[in-house]
């Protein structure tokens, strides 16, 4: 006989708050309970059962407790799929521990999935939907839902896994055409004696459905092209889920508006064009910042913002700053434009800055423009600089260096949370050059490639590898600015050196070189949701030829502190070569 099974398991567990069974003080004459259960599921029953931490008073007690314990481990079990347990509750010889033992009997597997499809993708089905193939769009689409189903036949059949699989299933129709998608039936028939269930599920998907125009609120200052030019569709495009993600990210990463909120509503009645409403919020036109700060590389740093976002009333963004720090000192001005309909932005921009590190002291300027573009993780860079550079190497030689620079910058970020990765990798390319032709002291071309991967290790910890090379091709360094050349050591470097103490002599200066390669590896233990400790080793080295590096290590170990910016790193650092420590300070996030 078979029997239809509603599953109330998550009732269940919503209704007792759970409670691990504490052992009495023998001094208070009580007693713990004791559950025995097979391994398979005396964890589970242990974190979710409601044990007391004292034997009842008396047999009323006792009974009432028997069955309600018979009662809840039913339900609990039956959410794993177990549907036919044997639970026994009763006091051991020695009357001095309540005893529940649970059998639980076999588990329930999946023994037929039926799914059915009703609307516009039920149409042309065959009568056998497992034989469901074709030409046709609609049956393609149908035959990988039902092979893409989340709970297949053989399966243990659990409650949770059960949800998630409809849920998956939803959200597979809906993402595509099927806005108004809807699952009208489903059921779970459960056989105890053959332990196997029937799972059946009916989604209607209602009418396909297309995009229509975009209702625009909230606009004050800019002009409505903004925010068409940003739409990855137009009216009359088959509805996709994911590009009304996309139209609300886009829209949330430019710095003209406070709030976005991008919805269409699924009226099936609409669904030939389908309205798409954008509520908008604009932030403010002009902003002032100010800053404080401290770097063990840079130093103590004050700074100053200022920002127009609708620069002479033309939608451009205007960020200028200055910012003083102990070792460098700049200034600058950017003038940004909106996206075009591709998403690239342009730039055109200045920059003034002086420095002295490690005995280099330099003076800076820099005129670019470029065009620049981040689409889902990829962001690409693609920027024309001439600079002027004049450096000062104690002991050494002063020198002029001025150079046009075609560069290029390529990056992908794919990590589980930006400020606070546990999983996924960074990766950062960067080439370059210039040409005495053309307006350069020396022909060069450069390279830099970055790389950081974070792997979880349990609940909590982490492990971290950071890698870099990189290469200036050139006769040799000279004519070249330092920023085209390689220094190394100091936090995001080779910790346990000063910053950039590791590179090329000139006097007693250290300036760049041409070739450069670091690593380092990093273990981070979380010891509760804010505090962290980290063990290290880095080793990296700069010099001007490949065989020239001579690679020095430093080790240690830090403090995290999680903050709403990204983990504060507190680093004491060993290095071998110079035999002293180092302490580093810095926010520890993905570059």
């Amino acid at each position: 006989m078979r029997h239809s099974v509603v599953l109330v398991a998550a009732c269940a567990l919503l209704a007792s708050a759970p409670l691990r069974a504490q052992p009495a003080p023998a001094d208070e004459g009580g007693a713990a309970v004791a559950l025995q259960a097979p391994d398979s599921v005396r964890d589970f029953l242990q974190r979710h059962l409601d044990l007391p931490a004292r034997l009842p008073a008396d047999e009323t007690a006792r009974a009432a407790f028997a069955r309600r314990a018979i009662r809840e481990v039913g339900g609990l079990l039956a959410s794993e799929g177990y549907f036919s347990p044997q639970t026994k509750v009763g006091v051991d010889g020695a009357g001095n521990a309540l005893r529940v033992d649970v059998t639980p009997g076999p588990r329930t597997l999946v023994g037929e999935v039926s799914l059915e499809f009703a609307g516009d993708l039920a149409e042309g089905e065959a009568k056998d939907a497992a034989t469901d193939t074709g030409d046709d769009p609609r049956s393609a689409r149908r035959a990988a839902l039902r092979k893409a189903w989340a709970l297949p036949v053989g399966e243990p059949f659990r409650s949770p896994a059960w949800e998630e699989a409809k849920a998956a299933l939803l959200a597979a129709v809906g993402e595509e055409d099927y806005a108004a998608a809807r699952i009208v039936e489903n059921g779970a028939e459960v056989d105890p004696a053959s332990a196997r269930a029937r799972l059946h599920v009916v989604l209607d998907s209602g009418p396909a459905f297309r995009f229509g125009e975009l209702q625009v609120s909230g606009l004050v200052r800019y002009e409505r092209k903004l925010v068409d030019r940003l739409a990855p569709f137009h009216a009359g495009d088959p509805y996709r889920r994911d590009q009304l993600l996309t139209l609300q990210s886009r829209l949330q990463s430019t710095p003209y508006f406070h709030s976005v909120m991008v919805t269409a509503d699924p009226d099936e009645t609409q669904h030939a064009a389908l309205p798409v409403r954008v509520a908008l919020v604009e932030a403010r036109s002009k902003q002032i910042g100010l800053g404080l700060g401290y770097s063990t590389n840079s130093g103590a740093r004050s700074e100053i913002n200022y920002r127009n976002r609708d620069f002479l009333g033309s939608a451009w963004s205007l960020s200028s700053g200055l910012r003083l720090e102990e070792k460098r000192q700049s200034m600058f001005a950017d003038l940004e434009t909106q996206p075009d309909e591709r998403g690239y932005r342009r730039t055109f921009g200045a920059h003034l800055e002086t420095s002295d590190i490690q005995g280099l002291a330099s003076t800076r300027e820099v005129f670019g423009m470029a065009r620049s573009r981040t689409q889902g993780r990829f962001e690409t860079r693609l920027g024309l600089e001439w600079q002027r550079e004049n450096t000062r190497p104690s002991g050494g030689t002063e020198q002029t260096d001025r150079a046009l620079v075609l560069d290029w910058r390529w990056i992908r970020r794919a990590v589980d949370d930006s400020l606070n990765p546990r999983l996924g990798s960074v990766i950062e390319l960067r080439l370059g050059g210039a040409a005495q032709s053309l307006l350069s002291d020396q022909n060069f071309l450069h390279s830099h490639l970055r790389f950081q991967r974070w792997w979880p290790l349990g609940e909590r910890d982490t492990l971290a590898l950071r890698g870099e090379a990189g290469l200036t091709a050139a006769e040799s360094r000279s004519g070249i600015p330092q920023e085209y050349l390689f220094r190394a050591g100091g936090t995001q470097s080779v910790r346990g050196y000063a910053y950039q103490s590791l590179g090329v002599r000139s006097g007693s200066a250290v300036v760049g070189g041409r070739a450069l390669a670091a690593g380092s590896l990093e273990y981070t233990h979380w010891f509760d949701a804010t505090w962290g400790g980290a063990l290290f080793v880095d080793a990296g080295d700069a010099a001007d030829r490949w065989r020239d590096l001579r690679f020095v290590a430093g080790y240690g170990l830090g403090a995290r502190w999680r903050t709403p910016a990204g983990p504060l790193a507190l680093d004491l650092a060993y290095g071998e070569k110079t035999g002293s420590w180092q302490l580093h300070f810095s926010v520890a996030v993905a570059f």
